[in-house]
């Protein structure tokens, strides 16, 4: 069994900018849009787009009745729509150290959507589940190597968890067609949890008798801090929060520039665990209490907003969320060998200006 990548400490390797290159993040000032545009939402594709000639979903394994459905006919299911954000569940793994050599996130890998589809329980419905099923597997198009194995990207979930009433299979996306690279024609999208669960260019779907042991199931997508160990699964999206970074940057260093004065810092927060309840905004250490905005979806972040009175000189801006479970952002990211997980606080620096600067 080919050994995973050890944690490195220094520059980006060449690797993780093609990585970086071909998996981009959402622009943070696109947290002002509560639906993110389909543009600007994060990818992550683990291996190639795949061609979807001649595609059909097959339906099969320990089920009374196996089947095979077209998108058309998909199409003429009842719809539903659901606005859902995901998150990678690499995301923030940049800013450990040493890190995993992956997908090199700050933190932009997050993002909302309305994705458009059937409820994956209707489809089970029809299939009729045989006693006996440990595990449900949907898999991809999508076919490479990692780890030295090659496979077809693919996950499980659990029947309870297939068929909870939120779960889609999804041919659409913020009222449009699926983009290609959002997993067209068809993809799973699996609410609360991190984005891996949520398989793109779904070609089958099988209940099986057994718990699955794909690579991207068995072995990655897992939280440990040792090599070796088999490690926790990662399912639901931590607490986790991000702010709008104020002023305006630099080209090249990303540090932020603004006028003192009041300023209205906005952002968006979430959790998979449970419903968000505060967000805090902290000024050179200071917290102090945001307002939350009205929540637009169960399953989707929740904006908040805070005004800060700048005054002159920099300052270390941060935001921190706790969500109803009492899970609170760390303040420093929590160490993970594969960089999963981190949900530290964001830390923007600012250099507030006086307000009559660029008169003076």
């Amino acid at each position: 069994m080919a050994a995973r990548r050890a944690p490195i400490v220094g520059r980006h390797t060449a690797e993780e900018v093609a990585l970086a290159a071909r998996n981009r993040g959402m622009p943070l000032e696109a947290l002002r849009y509560e639906v993110t545009p389909a543009g600007l939402h994060y990818l992550l594709i683990h291996f190639d787009i795949p061609d979807a000639g001649g595609w059909r979903l097959e339906v099969a394994g320990r089920v009374e009745n196996r089947f095979s459905i077209g998108l058309e006919e998909l199409k003429a299911l009842p719809a539903t729509t659901l606005r859902v954000t995901l998150e990678c569940a690499g995301n923030g793994r940049a800013q450990m150290s040493p890190r995993y050599p992956s997908v090199p996130w700050l933190e932009e890998g997050v993002s909302t959507a309305e994705w458009t589809g059937v409820r994956l329980a209707e489809l089970l419905a029809r299939a009729r589940l045989r006693e006996g099923v440990r595990d449900i597997a949907f898999r991809g198009a999508d076919r490479g190597f990692d780890a030295g194995i090659e496979h077809d990207f693919a996950r499980s979930l659990t029947p309870a968890q297939a068929l909870a009433e939120d779960v889609l299979l999804a041919y659409g996306m913020n009222g449009a067609p699926l983009p290609p690279q959002h997993g067209a024609p068809l993809r799973l999208v699996v609410p609360r949890w991190y984005g891996m669960a949520s398989v793109k260019w779904l070609r089958s779907i099988e209940a099986l008798g057994q718990p699955f042991d794909g690579l991207q199931q068995a072995r990655s997508y897992h939280f440990r801090s040792v090599p070796g160990e088999q490690g926790t699964p990662c399912t639901l999206m931590r607490v986790n929060s991000l702010m709008v970074p104020p002023g305006i940057p630099d080209f090249y260093s990303r540090s932020r520039v603004l006028d003192a004065g009041p300023v209205e810092i906005v952002g968006r927060a979430w959790s998979g665990a449970a419903p968000v309840r505060e967000v805090a905004l902290g000024v050179d250490g200071e917290w102090r209490q945001a307002a939350l905005d009205a929540p637009a979806s169960p399953y989707a972040w929740i904006g908040w907003r805070a005004t800060w009175r700048a005054a002159e000189g920099a300052h270390a801006l941060a935001c921190r969320a706790t969500d109803a479970s009492g899970a609170t952002q760390p303040l420093e990211p929590p160490w993970d060998l594969s960089g999963f997980g981190n949900n530290a606080v964001q830390r923007v620096q600012v250099n507030v200006r006086p307000d009559d600067a660029l008169f003076g």
